[in-house]
């Protein structure tokens, strides 16, 4: 559950979550356990890294069957399950894509389809009612927002999704998720992004676009296809747009990964104002 320390945003037009790379931790004192994944389709270019998983966490991989249900839900189809209530600018399109079990929920908008910049309403549900929570600004693709984004086009995808698994250059900052720790990350985000951004990888959250939940963030399993790109992250801002991802702030990021839990089955809904009503 989110904690209920924290203020309700206020007085913002339309629904906007943007979550971000985030930020490094303190060495780990216990050795890392390596583990052979495979590279991942990042931002821009293949992670051909190795990754090590924090002792103590999980990475589980999930089953054929399983595979093929996240990649219907991935392609903005309805889970089967019963809907959530609405939650606050989502039509009722957007709205059956959150199922009833979820209490914890992002929304991450743009005022418009071409936008890089937006925000992020986060919302905890009790019963019938959704409370905001918290609210972060954030960036996407420098290219907008769209539906059917392709590899490379640096736009990020309009959709339901849901959040499964944690990992980062730094050691876990103590997150329910399953959290794979990979240091060479530090040297994607270079490629990504430049040298001067090697640490925006530090903390990241995978978005369950085109990837197969239960894997680290790094895994390059593309259920719907290559051509529809991967490795859709919310790690840290680098104040600007970015190849697909969403980012926010490190003390927001770090914040998310303190109080999201898989027991709430957390969705994130991004895209533009106007998708996100339908």
């Amino acid at each position: 559950m989110f904690s209920r320390r924290t203020r309700a945003g206020a007085g913002l037009v339309g629904l906007a979550v943007t979550v971000s790379l985030a930020s490094c931790g303190p060495a780990d004192d216990s050795p890392d356990r390596t583990i052979a994944a495979p590279a991942q389709q990042g931002p821009t270019g293949d992670f051909a890294v190795p990754v090590q998983l924090e002792p103590g966490t999980a990475s589980a991989t999930k089953t054929g069957e399983q595979s093929g249900e996240q990649a219907r839900e991935q392609d903005g189809a309805a889970s089967g399950q019963d809907p959530a209530p609405a939650l606050p600018g989502l039509g009722p399109e957007t709205s059956a894509q959150i199922p009833a079990e979820t209490t914890q929920a992002l929304v991450v908008s743009s005022p418009d389809a071409d936008s890089e910049s937006g925000e992020m309403r986060v919302y905890q549900r009790t019963g019938d009612e959704w409370e905001t929570v918290k609210t972060f600004a954030t960036h996407n693709g420098s290219a907008g927002w769209l539906a059917d984004r392709r590899e490379g086009d640096q736009t990020s995808p309009i959709g339901v999704f849901t959040l499964s698994d944690a990992g980062g250059y730094a050691k876990n900052p103590g997150t329910k998720l399953p959290y794979t720790r990979d240091k060479g990350l530090s040297a994607s985000a270079s490629i990504a992004y430049g040298p001067e951004y090697a640490r925006v990888f530090d903390y990241v959250i995978a978005i369950d676009y085109n990837r197969t939940p239960g894997t680290p963030p790094t895994d390059r399993t593309r259920p719907l296809g290559k051509e529809r790109g991967g490795g859709i992250w919310l790690h840290l801002d680098h104040d600007s747009g970015t190849n697909g991802c969403v980012t926010l702030k490190k003390d927001d990021l770090v914040w998310l990964l303190e109080n999201l839990d898989p027991q709430a089955h957390p969705r994130i809904a991004m895209g533009p104002v106007a998708e996100l009503a339908k």
